[in-house]
């Protein structure tokens, strides 16, 4: 590797070093606790590195805010291969979950804190696209399921429906982040509790609704 490829990587480094901290410091302290002097203290570099790679906070946000989003739509692609649009709704509810399980400050950060304001360009450019947007890729599949009949003939609102499904597991996993380590509750684990609730709903709506019966638990108190 020649000394010009090495320096591009050991940039790219520090700058996903730089927003890793950046992205940890919003989740847990909100935008305006967060300055780029803490940023730099949590890395233990001065605060001038940081300048080299932002100008200010804003731009530290909306840098991380576009990193988040390319990484969430592309763990939601894969659900698009699914063959029926009911296995695809499916899909993409697991793969919520399972973002929101294991990438909890990206979750925290994506749904649970707002950083830019609803007019921002970078969200006006990606807003109800599905190639840019995981609620515009999400809408997209219920209104298939909806031209596909999958859901009550009354139901034909691809809005409220998809808006009711988000909802449901985004309160699954809000709550396991924000109290999931509460010792006074004997919680029972939570990817079953968020995939059997989405189930729920589905069912709850569906044209030919059918029982959705309770999961097998393991006798522990976090999953």
């Amino acid at each position: 590797m020649g000394v010009t490829e090495r320096r591009a990587r050991e940039r790219e480094e520090m700058r996903t070093r730089i927003l890793d901290a950046a992205r940890n410091l919003f989740a847990t302290e909100g935008y305006d606790a967060v300055t780029l002097r803490k940023v730099a203290d949590c890395i233990e570099y001065c605060p001038a590195t940081i300048y080299k790679y932002f100008s200010d906070k804003d731009e530290m946000v909306r840098a991380l805010c576009e990193g988040d989003i390319a990484a969430m739509m592309a763990t939601f692609r894969p659900s698009m291969a699914e063959l029926t649009p009911l296995e695809r709704l499916r899909s993409f509810g697991r793969a919520f979950i399972n973002m929101g399980l294991e990438q909890p400050n990206h979750f925290r950060l994506m749904f649970m804190t707002p950083l830019l304001s609803p007019d921002d360009s970078l969200l006006a450019e990606k807003h109800a696209n599905p190639d840019t947007d995981s609620y515009g890729l999400f809408l997209s599949v219920v209104q298939e399921c909806i031209d596909a009949g999958v859901f009550r003939e009354d139901l034909t609102d691809a809005e409220f429906i998809a808006q009711t499904l988000w909802a449901g597991i985004h309160g699954v996993i809000s709550l396991h982040i924000a109290l999931g380590t509460d010792p006074n509750v004997n919680w029972r684990p939570v990817r079953e509790r968020a995939i059997y609730l989405h189930e729920l709903m589905i069912a709850g709506m569906s044209r030919n609704s059918v029982p959705v019966p309770m999961p097998r638990l393991e006798q522990t108190a976090l999953a």
